[in-house]
């Protein structure tokens, strides 16, 4: 197995208590990249959803493919309350991983 495969589940916001997005990758830093460039067009670029404000590591590709089916399901609240539990100041926990932090934007 490639030592960069680690099968996540994310979430990504545009700001706190913005747009969501649920996404699933066996390679977090490099969607990270992916998603911050705005490399794909689609839904997150539309939207300016950049922020991980969430994740979740699993051991195989089945798993996190079955959580992020899961978290897709749910409403609104329950996906703010998962995030809420580990990371109440909506952070952007790609800081953490050696992003650097996104420009504020203007309302």
């Amino acid at each position: 197995m490639h030592a960069d495969f680690q099968p996540t589940v994310y979430i990504l916001a545009s700001r706190r208590y913005g747009t969501l997005y649920v996404g699933v990758t066996s390679h977090l830093m490099q969607r990270l990249h992916q998603h911050r460039e705005g490399i794909f067009e689609g839904f997150t670029a539309d939207h300016n959803v950049k922020m991980l404000i969430w994740y979740e590591q699993h051991a195989t590709m089945e798993t996190v493919i079955l959580r992020e089916k899961q978290i897709k399901k749910w409403n609104r609240q329950w996906k703010i309350n998962l995030i809420e539990m580990e990371n109440p100041n909506w952070r952007d926990l790609a800081v953490d991983l050696g992003f650097p932090t996104l420009p504020s934007r203007k309302l």
